[in-house]
């Protein structure tokens, strides 16, 4: 299992005994993914978590997700009103692994794979292959692998009527995988929809995604709660991540969300990319100064919170 920390548990909040749930030589943890993970909430929300609860670990967390990226290749036509084609990661993948040199990544594919057409064997098939590949060449660095199911497809926002069912079948794919090769797979896409569900429930009119797509600050929670679940950590109901964290009045995600909206860029600049229109990012060695910074004053917060 994954989960060498040691956690115990004390009137439902989880006590820091030991490491956080990764081995000693996890260090660097890179989130490769779409524009879902660009946005990076979910990411930050993580890293936060994590500063609170394990302030004596040092954990690096590198969002390098790329907008409109896909792991299958695939593109529609006329994406993007025919400016670009999707772009696609087995044309980044090596110089981000070069670069970030990651001891666990988390993956994110699948929203885009689709290419929001209905299910199809052959556009299935490359979503597969795309996944193996990219599983054997993270396998290859000695890195830890955590897949992540696709999120959320909202058919009654999306123009895209019924792409839901077929990130359903990618995500059971996904998950059929922990028991035929042994991966390690986060479901985040089932959580999602049942929350989206029950909400609707009450008011048919509740979205989480303005485009059914792009899920919005809870859509994020949801997500950063299911990582954290998937990982052993105590973090109840999804309304309660904030207050489970301690940090009820922002103040550590504020800086962590300032770092890494200067960091991803920084990062996806060095790396290099082929989709147009993206920030351009610091040098990464000036981008890490100014993180050095941050890092300190979010040492100075914490400080504050475990007197």
């Amino acid at each position: 299992m994954l989960l060498v920390g040691l956690l115990t548990m004390q009137d439902g909040r989880a006590q820091e005994t030991g490491a956080a749930p990764f081995p000693e030589k996890v260090h660097r943890i890179v989130f490769l993914g779409n524009s879902i993970t660009y946005a990076g909430t979910y990411v930050e929300l993580i890293e936060t978590y994590f500063i609170i609860h394990y302030p004596k670990r040092r954990l690096e967390f590198i969002d390098i997700g790329l907008p409109s990226e896909t792991v299958s290749g695939l593109s529609e036509p006329g994406h993007a009103g025919g400016k670009f084609p999707r772009p696609d990661l087995h044309e980044r993948l090596a110089r981000v692994l070069a670069l970030t040199k990651p001891d666990l990544v988390f993956v994110d594919y699948g929203m885009n794979d689709g290419i929001y057409m209905p299910f199809d064997a052959g556009r299935f098939e490359a979503f597969r292959s795309g996944m193996l590949w990219l599983h054997g060449e993270l396998a290859k660095t000695g890195a830890m692998i955590i897949h992540m199911t696709p999120t959320v497809y909202d058919d009654k926002i999306g123009g895209s009527k019924g792409y839901d069912g077929v990130l359903e079948k990618y995500s059971e794919w996904l998950l059929q995988q922990k028991d035929s090769l042994g991966w390690r797979v986060a479901d985040i896409h089932a959580p999602m929809k049942k929350y989206l569900e029950d909400r609707r429930s009450g008011d048919a009119a509740y979205a989480f995604s303005k485009d059914g797509i792009h899920p919005d600050s809870v859509g994020h929670m949801i997500m950063a709660g299911e990582v954290l679940r998937y990982l052993g950590e105590p973090v109840g109901e999804t309304g309660r991540l904030m207050r489970v964290m301690g940090d009820e009045n922002g103040e550590v995600h504020g800086l962590v969300r300032e770092k890494q909206a200067m960091m991803k860029d920084a990062w996806l600049t060095a790396a290099g990319h082929q989709r147009p229109g993206m920030k351009t990012g610091l040098p990464l060695k000036e981008a890490k100064v100014k993180e050095a910074e941050i890092d300190r004053a979010i040492d100075k917060r914490i400080g504050k919170l475990h007197r």
